[in-house]
């Protein structure tokens, strides 16, 4: 794994039912790198919304060239239903995984953005 340059982010999460030995309902994976306040590479990627991994496209594209805010991850939120069609199976529901695919890149955001202010955290509708 390559180290991150000057102005890059990764972050990794697993949702799952137990912390240790359990398969993940939702696996994210992101990477970003800022020019200033600019996002000019985002990498996102998720487990456990399809057969198979994915990278979220669509998400990527609508945060490239904006502003690292809330207001910037808020919009990229509705392309998640051009990305993935979520799975339903006994680890989680096609509405679960969508809402928490949507949160954790609030999640990142939260913990890479710097600000202080609390950020609501909300139900969306599913992909």
């Amino acid at each position: 794994m390559p180290r991150l340059a000057p102005g890059e982010a990764f972050r990794c999460y697993k949702i799952s039912k137990r912390f240790d030995q359990d398969i993940s309902a939702v696996m994210g994976a992101f990477k970003l790198r800022l020019d200033g306040p600019r996002i000019t590479q985002a990498r996102i990627a998720y487990g456990g919304m399809a057969a198979t991994p994915k990278r979220a496209s669509s998400v990527e594209h609508a945060l490239r060239g904006k502003p690292w805010t809330e207001e910037t991850v808020q919009t990229a939120m509705a392309e998640y239903a051009r990305d993935f069609t979520p799975l339903t199976d006994m680890r989680a529901s096609a509405e679960y995984r969508a809402l928490a695919a949507k949160n954790l890149l609030l999640r990142f955001f939260a913990e890479t953005s710097g600000t202080r202010a609390p950020i609501q955290v909300s139900r969306y509708e599913a992909a």
